[in-house]
């Protein structure tokens, strides 16, 4: 997003130009425990995935087996997941200047679509079990079901710890708490199964699942795309950036003020500053950096400093007026 002039006091003479760049990005959970986080889960989710198959295979059960398909999903998710960490651990160079930061925004992405075509096919099907209800074994469903709950949430608590705020670790992190919602719909469909008979409770527990399915799904394409679009982090106007700009102590303007991010959490600003005539433009620089790193939390900046131009009298002469 660009402000194109912000005004503070008056413009008076021309300067010079200064540039600054400044890297660096800090994150909470570093990579390698992002990674222990994410190989943990994984783990979990294969492990009682490879249950799922046995089990479904032993008690002749279709419903099961698809699940530990839905399960696979996840895997997929917590391995792109892995993948995507080594890509942006990668430095930047070449024809990447900004590294392979943009990788996790595009798994995230890729993450919340999967997530939105499952909720489709969950739909349709939940829909066909609604008209035509199928025989369900409610004992073995509900057995499964609370094992299902107790692998999903121990896995939901091991990536909690990681990193969220990346869309890489998010995308994996929705996948298990929708798998985990979904064994809770399941257990609870197979409890009303087993007390009163209502084979249906298991397509409708798949219908509210769906829905949980589509919202997360949702949200994690609303996010990539506005990093895509390179739209300014949330809850940051850049007015209110250009604004504290301008009224920094010496400063007359700022012009071309952008304002966007890499990945959730890493802001990047650029702008050009105009200054007071005589001031100490690298000090100035100096005190934007440290207010807006302080203020806003953006820490990677690149603004260009000049003097305002000097603002002179201009006198023009004015055609004489006839007389009659």
């Amino acid at each position: 997003m660009a402000i194109d002039e912000v005004e503070h006091g008056h413009i008076h003479t021309q300067g010079h130009r200064h540039e600054h760049h400044e890297g660096g990005h800090s994150h909470g959970v570093s990579a390698d425990a992002d990674r222990r986080y994410l190989t943990i889960a994984l783990v979990l989710i294969v492990g009682f995935m490879v249950f799922e198959v046995v089990a479904g295979i032993v008690a002749h059960s279709l419903a099961l087996i698809s699940d530990a398909g839905h399960m696979l999903t996840d895997a997929g998710a917590l391995v792109l997941s892995l993948v995507v960490i080594r890509l942006v651990q990668r430095p930047s160079g070449g024809n990447l200047t900004y590294g392979m930061r943009r990788a996790e925004v595009l798994s995230g992405q890729a993450n919340g679509a999967v997530l939105l075509v499952l909720g489709l096919l969950v739909t349709y099907e939940g829909v066909s079990r609604l008209v035509h209800p199928p025989d369900v074994a409610g004992g073995l469903v509900t057995i499964v079901a609370a094992l299902g709950v107790v692998v999903n949430l121990a896995a939901a608590w091991v990536l909690a710890k990681a990193n969220r705020q990346s869309l890489n670790v998010e995308g994996s992190f929705q996948h298990i708490v929708t798998d985990l919602y979904a064994f809770i719909g399941t257990l609870v469909a197979g409890i009303v199964i087993i007390t009163t008979g209502f084979d249906r409770a298991d397509a409708i527990a798949s219908l509210v699942v769906a829905a949980l399915m589509f919202r997360s799904g949702y949200a994690l394409q609303r996010k990539a795309v506005r990093v895509l679009l390179e739209s300014a982090p949330e809850g940051t106007a850049p007015q209110e950036v250009g604004w504290a700009m301008a009224h920094t102590e010496r400063v007359s303007q700022v012009h071309d003020l952008h304002l966007w991010e890499l990945a959730p959490g890493v802001p990047i600003l650029s702008a050009h500053v105009l200054v007071a005539p005589g001031a100490d433009c690298h000090a100035i620089r100096r005190d934007l950096e440290r207010m807006l790193r302080e203020r806003f939390a953006i820490g990677h900046t690149t603004l260009q400093v000049d003097h305002a131009p000097q603002q002179l009298l201009s006198i023009t002469r004015q055609p004489p007026t006839s007389t009659r």
